[in-house]
């Protein structure tokens, strides 16, 4: 299998990684010359894509996602007759409309969209994993694919070691992962901002540490996915607003079972879903 990696950053270089370790031939690109020539030596790629015939089973677009329609264009040219393209950006919609775009072009292709549900809060190839996808889920929105381009698509993943495959539409995806990732990085950014944390050595434990892990992130990259999707992330932050601003009426008027019922309906909210999960 030869698959084409654009972006070698924490998740192209990680992927890199894994797909080489899996007997893909990998040929990558970075727009960072420093960067293309380390992905080599870290073991994240075979050859540089420049040096690619046209023949790639698989493109992959690790990028910002500006950076996806230029860098899509730039190398779709590499993929064989009925090759799939997919993308590791964090959110869809734009992504979709984009890929609908040059699938009208590349009409022997399969578009899908993707996201792995993976990562850390440092970034760039220095800190890329081998083994950074291993029990992740994979997001994948297909954009123009056949059935069987999909099903290839989700057994390749799964033999990488991600748990499971979630087939979704761009829109749920940005939606949910307003939710599940944006709202957590903003909620802990915003903690650590207390003067208090300066004095915490000594006095914190797993709870302080959970929540201030995301406090660490790439400015520029986290700006870019959530304005891109500030629609469904400002909708989670307003209801997250208006549900402490109950925690803090409650304190303020030292109404112990007002604040014993939110605690409660917190607790069993968490147990429902993690309940329903497991069934």
């Amino acid at each position: 299998m030869k698959i084409g990696v654009i972006g070698l950053g924490l998740m192209g270089a990680s992927f890199g990684k894994v797909a080489r370790k899996n007997g893909a031939t990998v040929y990558g690109y970075d727009i960072d010359e420093e960067t293309l020539q380390k992905a080599k030596l870290v073991g994240a790629i075979d050859e540089t894509a420049e040096t690619c015939e046209k023949d790639l089973d698989l493109l992959v677009i690790a990028t910002y996602e500006e950076q996806f329609y230029p860098s899509a264009e730039r190398f779709l040219p590499l993929l064989k007759h009925g090759g799939t393209i997919i993308d590791f950006c964090g959110n869809k919609r734009t992504i979709a409309r984009d890929m609908k775009k040059l699938a009208a072009k590349y009409t022997d292709i399969n578009f899908i969209g993707g996201h792995p549900m993976a990562g850390r809060e440092v970034a760039g190839i220095d800190n890329s994993l081998i083994a950074l996808f291993d029990g992740a889920s994979m997001v994948i929105t297909p954009i123009k694919a056949d059935i069987f381009a999909i099903d290839e698509l989700k057994k390749y993943f799964l033999s990488l070691g991600f748990k499971e495959v979630v087939i979704t539409t761009p829109e749920n995806h940005d939606k949910n992962i307003a939710f599940t990732s944006q709202l957590c990085h903003i909620v802990s950014n915003a903690y650590i901002k207390s003067p208090t944390a300066e004095n915490h050595f000594g006095y914190s434990a797993g709870s302080y540490k959970d929540l201030t892990r995301v406090a660490r992130l790439s400015p520029k990259m986290w700006t870019e996915l959530m304005i891109s999707n500030a629609d469904n992330l400002k909708t989670e932050l307003d209801l997250l607003i208006a549900n402490l601003e109950k925690y803090s009426e409650a304190l303020g008027a030292g109404d112990k079972a007002a604040l014993c019922a939110l605690l409660a309906e917190g607790n069993d909210r968490k147990i429902s879903i993690d309940k329903g999960k497991l069934e």
